[in-house]
């Protein structure tokens, strides 16, 4: 649990720490968290494939790890960076301290780092690739880095879909009320629950699904799901949500979003940093109301091109960048943030049954 670890960003900034969890090397794309609490939820969301993250947080594995806040399958992230690890956690539920989590799943990780100095590195610079290494020098990490491929260019959506069609059934129900479609793209199991709760019978696609196959179910609706990586790279679920879209309502969901607004000609763009915390502002702009929300982005559409029949229904108080979209006619929106939270603020869960009304009103 002492062994000397280092964390080296492709800058040639390196910070110091200690190696926990997994005992080996790792590469990704560095990026900060806001949140205070959910560590758990963060590392099993699919849409940090790929990367390396950093909670703001100085301390994290206080509560350990539980059976019941896991977002997929599996630890998705590529590490986990950290102020301080709590080795002797406390709450009536953990079953395991984070280290062994981290070491189960085969994940490295770094403690006794400055994170707030990482942090404000990102901030300033952006988000940027590194490699937590026990073995390598500073310079071989830093010439390791430049060899390896951009996060940008990576479809990390093929990496996380589930590879298989499966059913997740309706909440303490013996007959559903409406029978959802949802397009894997990075799922939280968190989306599926609230919508199970809602009297929702799922049947999740893989994201290469062509269309034609989910409109075989003859769903009420349709929901794409969050996911990680860069949109430009997703023209083959494109091309389906163009076909969807004529045909049945749709909610999207962060990358889901970002696909709705692809599928009617809008453009996308990387941000400095992205979102990724529970405590971040945005408007609707329909009632002029606040909402503080979870979010977990690195990309963004751009306001400029929402056209088509799209319209901008929420903006980051932030930054100003779309944080929702919906169409003027058609059964279609999306948001840019997670309405399912975990972890996060509830304020905007009432969004799910805005998504079957907008079914009730289409059928």
């Amino acid at each position: 649990m002492n062994k000397k670890a280092i964390l080296v960003l492709e800058d040639g900034s390196i910070f110091e720490g200690y190696s926990f969890g997994a005992d080996i090397e790792t590469y990704g794309e560095v990026v900060f968290n806001t949140s205070m609490a959910g560590y758990q939820e963060i590392l099993t969301d699919p849409s940090y494939a790929g990367q390396i993250v950093v909670p703001t947080y100085p301390m994290i594995g206080n509560y350990g790890i539980n059976d019941n806040d896991f977002e997929s399958k599996r630890v998705q992230v590529s590490g986990f960076v950290v102020r301080e690890e709590c080795e002797e956690p406390s709450h009536y539920q953990s079953s395991m301290t984070i280290h062994e989590y981290l070491v189960n799943n085969s994940i490295a990780g770094i403690h006794g780092v400055d994170t707030r100095a990482i942090t404000r590195l990102l901030r300033s610079c952006g988000v940027m690739r590194g490699i937590i290494t026990c073995e390598k020098t500073p310079q071989q990490a830093l010439a390791e880095i430049k060899l390896k491929p951009d996060y940008s260019n990576t479809d990390f959506v093929h990496k996380v879909s589930s590879p298989d069609t499966y059913d997740w059934p309706a909440q303490n129900c013996t007959e559903s009320e409406y029978n959802i479609a949802v397009l894997d793209c990075g799922l939280k199991f968190s989306i599926l629950r609230k919508l199970s709760a809602l009297n929702c019978s799922l049947k999740v696609f893989p994201c290469d699904t062509p269309a034609s196959e989910i409109l075989k179910i003859n769903p009420d609706g349709i929901l794409l799901s969050p996911g990680p990586g860069n949109p430009e790279l997703l023209d083959y679920i494109v091309d389906n949500v163009k076909i969807l879209a004529e045909k049945k309502p749709i909610m999207g969901i962060c990358l889901g979003n970002q696909l709705i607004g692809r599928a009617f000609g809008a453009k996308t763009f990387k941000l400095k940093f992205g979102h990724r915390g529970g405590n971040h502002p945005v408007k609707e702009l329909s009632n002029g109301r606040i909402h503080i929300t979870a979010q977990n982005h690195g990309f963004a559409l751009d306001p400029d091109t929402v056209s088509n029949g799209l319209e901008i229904s929420f903006i980051n108080l932030n930054d100003g960048t779309v944080e929702g979209i919906r169409h003027k006619e058609l059964p279609i929106f999306g948001i840019q943030y997670h309405s399912e939270a975990s972890p996060g603020p509830l304020d905007t869960t009432y969004l799910f049954k805005q998504f079957l009304g907008m079914i009730d009103k289409s059928r």
